[in-house]
């Protein structure tokens, strides 16, 4: 690993204080949004700290976040999936700080040895020569150009990429290559990449979609502790549309009898702002998450956790969740259709039913193979 001086947030909280005790009530972790650090399927290897010191749980400091640099191997996922528009992506981080409670990505920090709880979100990995990884695959002769998507897993504007900027060396290699992208994320910070995404936007190349799932600051809040507010986000399309940038809301995670009633407001906020498309996820609960999420009702919606998850069960073959292709972004059943109806309605009314204008590989040119003698990286 590089030596990561100011770059590495360094938490001083002892692993073991992480997570209350089994027998201990939930409890709320502040700028949180797992309660706890629920075990990982693979939890027979997963890494422990030393209990050195026991903090009185008046004098417990916050769960600090740590930024850990890592030197990947490839930068490109490539997946077969039906029920998503794209082959391929791109993640320059794993875990995410924003704290989405129910954010389908979790599962995936089990891989690390770490938990998909307060890990995920407080234990960030980032891929420090992704732009390195990405001219190299890029220059490779069989490598045949399809539109990438850039924040699939996590979100690639998250706190740290404020001073990595990791992502902007990514858009830099692809606005280069003239490389077509989709961008998801629930952060404004994606405005600061303006002067890059406007030009490529002009040779319809890039797109990029916010996720704003309620208008509610309190609810978003507790839900995606440290994402940007709504408010935020709304204005983040409204200056991406002012630059000429295509960008489309995805209302998401549609949550059964908790922000559903939310989906004609959030619509009409982006489609205000200048948003030209939209689509809509209802919520998913694989693995882990489950458990996460179904804590987070009771610490913070008790009364209501029960109607929630029973809705939620009728959308989902009676299970929680159901990772089949096809049904696990809509679920199945009454209310799935009649949510589906609503956002159907709402969006033709808003012209924002409509698919997102295709993006050009016909500019693709490749980086020279050997990056280091390329003014691809300024040599």
């Amino acid at each position: 690993m590089a030596d990561l001086g100011a770059i590495l947030y360094i938490s001083t909280v002892p692993a073991h204080r992480t997570a209350p005790p089994p027998s201990a009530p939930l409890a709320l972790t502040k700028g949180r949004g797992a309660a706890t650090n629920v075990d990982s399927r693979f939890h027979a290897w997963a890494r422990e700290a030393e209990v050195v010191e026991v903090w009185p749980e008046e004098e417990l400091p916050p769960v600090q976040t740590t930024v850990s640099l890592q030197r990947g191997r490839s930068i490109i996922s490539r997946n077969e999936s039906p029920d998503i528009p794209f082959d391929r992506s791109i993640n320059p981080y794993q875990g995410c700080e924003h704290g989405c409670v129910y954010c389908y990505a979790r599962p995936s920090h089990a891989y690390w040895g770490l938990s998909p709880g307060l890990d995920f979100e407080t234990k960030i990995l980032a891929k420090e020569n992704a732009a390195e990884l990405l001219a190299k695959e890029l220059a490779k002769p069989g490598y045949a150009p399809r539109w990438v998507a850039l924040g699939a897993n996590t979100d690639p504007y998250q706190p740290a990429e404020k001073r990595l900027r990791i992502t902007r060396s990514v858009l830099e290699v692809l606005s280069q290559c003239r490389h077509p992208v989709g961008i998801t994320t629930k952060s404004a910070l994606v405005t600061r990449d303006i002067d890059l995404l406007a030009p490529m936007a002009a040779q319809g190349l890039v797109h990029v979609m916010i996720s704003i799932g309620s208008l509610d600051p309190e609810l978003a809040r507790t839900l995606e502790p440290r994402a940007n507010s709504p408010q935020r986000r709304i204005e983040a399309i409204r200056r991406l549309s002012q630059a000429g940038i295509p960008a489309g809301v995805i209302v998401a995670p549609v949550i059964p009898a908790l922000n559903d009633h939310e989906i004609e407001s959030v619509l009409e906020a982006a489609a205000g702002a200048g948003a030209v498309t939209a689509g809509h996820v209802v919520l998913r609960l694989p693995l882990e998450v489950a458990k996460l999420f179904t804590e987070w009702l009771e610490l913070h919606h008790p009364q209501r956790a029960a109607h929630v998850m029973s809705v939620l069960r009728q959308m989902r073959a009676g299970q929680v969740n159901d990772p089949r292709f096809g049904a696990r972004m809509r679920g199945e059943g009454p209310f799935a259709r009649i949510l589906t109806q609503r956002f159907a309605l709402a969006a033709r009314r808003l012209g924002l039913l409509r698919e997102r204008a295709p993006l050009t590989t016909a500019l693709f040119r490749p980086p020279p193979r050997d990056p280091v003698q390329s003014d691809l990286f300024g040599a």
